[in-house]
């Protein structure tokens, strides 16, 4: 019904700019080409003055009732989130700036400068100095913008620190798969021939190398610890998506057969983020902002951020997918074997015969 009804209200909208515009025409007829021309003149430049002040009232107000509802209403959950959020308002106040200076010089001189007999046109062709000067100076701006850019893309595309956790993300239609190594701190082979769901086998692992025996691969729910670097290596399992970290303010694409990685440093925990923002049912997200299928909108994820403590507790109740594989080699589910009692409680009555005798 809303749609229905903003439909329309712009068809409405439309109608009534073209009856307007009708109107306009059949004035100018009655009343002069030249004399009509000069009254919408006037009255567009008068237009152009409420446009002005109308849009500048309406950035205000959007700005004041949409801000809160933004991320950059709250700080950034990662340290390298922390440089992307100064390069943003870095951007916001350079093109700000330049916007509401070239939308008041439009709309100002539209107004001052509209069609009048005690003026003369001064036609204005060339002038090296001031093209010059409009090259130069966004080409500085620019240039200066995409080095910060470059320089923070490659702070956390690069080599992450040699003590930070390390995790494998996979997407596939329509979910994430995290994998976690085990004691021996290795990631086993995999393959993606050897992909088999049915068999507990979602990212193709290799059975044959040991390295698999003990990583553990949990879906949907990533774990953490705080203040301790968490390298990410990305993969896809189909097409191609992308592992959006919004609060932490941080994405890369998941490419199929093209491994890809991302590190960050989360600054505060899962429960400390939901009582600075007195949201309980806050939780951090890992979102696929890539356009993947009919089912993209549902692949979401939740990042728990921990302390060292609880990380740990978690990991040791989490089981090598090896086990989830090959269940008849789990120790924990195998029945400690019975021992026949009958002849040893014999042979220890023998015994016992012969020392009397």
């Amino acid at each position: 019904m809303a749609m229905f009804f903003t439909i329309a209200v712009i068809v409405l909208v439309f109608l009534i700019i073209f009856q307007i515009a009708k109107a306009s025409e059949y004035v100018s007829v009655i009343k002069g080409e030249e004399k009509s021309r000069k009254e919408q003149n006037k009255v567009n430049g008068f237009f152009m003055i409420t446009f002005l002040i109308a849009g500048l009232i309406g950035v205000y107000y959007c700005n004041k009732e949409l801000y809160p509802q933004t991320l950059l209403s709250h700080p950034a959950a990662s340290l390298q989130g922390e440089k992307v959020d100064s390069m943003m308002w870095v951007t916001i106040v350079i093109t700000g700036t330049v916007f509401f200076i070239t939308q008041f010089v439009l709309f100002y001189f539209n107004f001052k400068y509209q069609e009048s007999d005690k003026r003369k046109v001064y036609f204005f062709t060339h002038n090296n100095k001031l093209e010059l000067l409009w090259t130069v100076v966004p080409a500085i701006a620019m240039t200066v913008l995409v080095v910060i850019g470059l320089k923070n893309w490659y702070s956390f595309t690069g080599p992450a620190p040699t003590n930070a956790m390390q995790i494998e993300v996979t997407g596939k239609q329509f979910g994430w798969i995290f994998r976690y190594p085990g004691a021996d701190k290795t990631f086993g082979k995999k393959y993606y021939k050897l992909i088999d769901d049915a068999n507990s086998n979602s990212l193709g692992q290799d059975w044959t190398d040991s390295y698999n025996f003990d990583d553990v691969v949990v879906s949907q729910t990533m774990y953490c610890v705080v203040n301790k670097p968490v390298n990410l290596r990305i993969f896809s399992r189909d097409v191609i998506h992308d592992v959006g970290l919004s609060q932490f303010r941080l994405k890369m694409d998941a490419v199929p057969g093209t491994p890809t990685s991302l590190w960050f440093t989360p600054k505060y925990t899962t429960k400390e983020m939901k009582e600075q923002l007195g949201n309980p049912d806050f939780e951090y997200e890992i979102s696929c902002d890539q356009m993947c299928g009919n089912g993209h909108y549902s692949m979401k994820g939740v990042i728990q951020v921990v302390n060292q403590e609880e990380y740990d507790v978690w990991l040791a109740q989490q089981k090598p997918n090896y086990y989830a594989a090959f269940p008849d080699k789990d120790p924990s589910t195998k029945k400690p074997q019975l021992t026949d009692t009958t002849k040893t409680t014999a042979i220890v009555k023998a015994d016992t015969l012969k020392t009397k005798m």
